[in-house]
């Protein structure tokens, strides 16, 4: 079990800044970020955690879709990680779906996204895979792979009008009200 690492917070210039390539996967260093990553994003009730957002400029993250209190109807997956990972493909369609994020605590933001994606990530075990990802799963991944390019999912946004509070998605989107 990894430990928990501190999460860093929109304004962290770190979360702006392009992550540097893994050079060595087997890295004790990496390893132990992976395991610590894991734990953080689920202690968190996250749906995938990026390096960066512990203030590691790295190109990893992990993708862990689960059912939880912020995303109760995510589907379940076992928790990877993803290491300099890349989209290959992306389908024409583009959906517009609620996000949040670890690092910007308490707002959403209604982001439009590719439905489907061709990815390939090199795994912890330092085996390269190739997969097609699909809806919430497809979202995670690109909400991710944003982060070690930077880019936050407000820069994503087509309007103002597309945020809410935390409270409101609640209220709103979970609970229909």
């Amino acid at each position: 079990m990894g430990e928990l690492l501190p999460i860093i917070q929109l304004g962290d210039p770190i979360l702006h800044q392009k992550a540097t390539l893994v050079e060595n996967i087997n890295d004790q260093r990496i390893q132990k970020l992976i395991d610590d990553l894991m734990a953080t994003v689920a202690q968190a009730n996250g749906v995938g955690i990026a390096a960066p957002q512990v203030a590691e400029s790295c190109r990893l993250f992990i993708v862990a879709s689960r059912p939880n209190p912020r995303y109760p109807n995510a589907p379940s997956m076992e928790p990877t990680a993803m290491i300099n990972p890349k989209i290959i493909a992306s389908s024409t369609e583009i959906v517009k779906s609620w996000e949040g994020c670890l690092s910007i605590p308490g707002i959403r933001g209604l982001v439009p996204r590719s439905q489907a994606i061709e990815v390939e990530y090199t795994d912890r075990n330092g085996k390269l895979q190739k997969q097609e990802l699909t809806d919430f799963v497809a979202r995670i991944f690109q909400h991710e792979y944003d982060h070690l390019d930077g880019i936050v999912f407000l820069d994503k946004l087509e309007s103002t009008l597309d945020v809410i509070t935390e409270q409101e998605y609640q209220k709103r989107v979970i609970n229909n009200t």
